[in-house]
């Protein structure tokens, strides 16, 4: 591949400790030329699902070429595969867990081939069981930015672990659906399409529990800071926010939360 090539990193490790920086100084050491990207280092701790959406939110941006890295990973010295598979004209390298299971979904870009990784250049000479990101995955993406064949990696495989995608349910005059994602303003991202909105918004409520409601508005200073508010998102699915405050601590919802879509005159 160009010397030059792109590699991201998307992991839950935080700031705080040495994790990511190692996971860099491996990288340089093999493909000096790398330019590396930080996507997110502050993923949910060991919610894959969560990561899942991020990714496919995330690398659809960037050039086709790049390698994604992604690192959340419960499971690190367990039973579960390595991989490296094949995207767009690039390579994603990271556990088989489902962390690419919702990129076809949220990109319209096919995951290709997969192989698990097994050829020795492809890892550090001692392999830890609780830091492959350094230890091996690393590795792998760095071996194929400095050149490294796909094919070499090791033998093609299906993955093990796909996680499904779950489909908003139509309730007669509405759909019921879940929050997918909390982002950083504490935003409830959730799995109902904007496209689903079939008369203007404000035409329409949100619910959620005995008595929540919100009104559906094309941005959030619709209503009062405080207050909540649904609103077509840049994700092109719908979030319930609450202007200027955080949703999720607000209203005391997460990831799973189930709501509904309503005509407002039904809600």
């Amino acid at each position: 591949m160009d010397p030059m090539t792109v590699i991201t990193l998307t992991t839950d490790f935080g700031h705080r400790d040495w994790f990511v920086g190692a996971i860099k100084g491996v990288i340089l050491r093999q493909a000096p030329g790398a330019r590396i990207v930080d996507v997110a280092h502050d993923a949910p701790a060991g919610d894959v699902a969560s990561a899942a959406f991020l990714l496919g939110q995330a690398l659809q941006w960037f050039p086709e070429e790049a390698i994604h890295v992604a690192v959340i990973d419960p499971g690190v010295g367990g039973e579960r595969a390595p991989l490296a598979l094949r995207w767009r004209r690039g390579f994603l390298v990271g556990p088989d867990n489902g962390l690419w299971s919702w990129l076809e979904r949220l990109t319209g870009h096919p995951v290709g081939e997969a192989r698990r990784i097994e050829n020795p250049a492809c890892r550090l000479p001692e392999l830890s069981r609780t830091f492959h990101g350094r230890d091996l995955f690393a590795p792998a993406a760095a071996w194929l930015a400095a050149g490294g064949r796909f094919e070499d990696i090791g033998p093609a495989v299906a993955p093990a672990v796909t996680l499904p995608w779950p489909e908003p349910q139509p309730t007669g005059d509405g759909w019921r659906g879940q929050v997918l994602y909390v982002d950083h303003f504490g935003n409830l991202i959730t799995n109902l399409r904007n496209d689903l909105l079939l008369a203007p918004a404000g035409e329409w409520v949100l619910r959620w529990g005995a008595e929540g409601v919100a009104p559906v508005a094309d941005h959030y200073g619709a209503v009062k800071p405080g207050e909540p508010v649904a609103v077509p998102g840049s994700t092109g699915f719908l979030e319930l926010a609450v202007n200027q405050r955080s949703a999720s601590r607000m209203l005391g919802l997460g990831r799973g939360a189930v709501l509904e879509l309503a005509r407002r005159q039904n809600a």
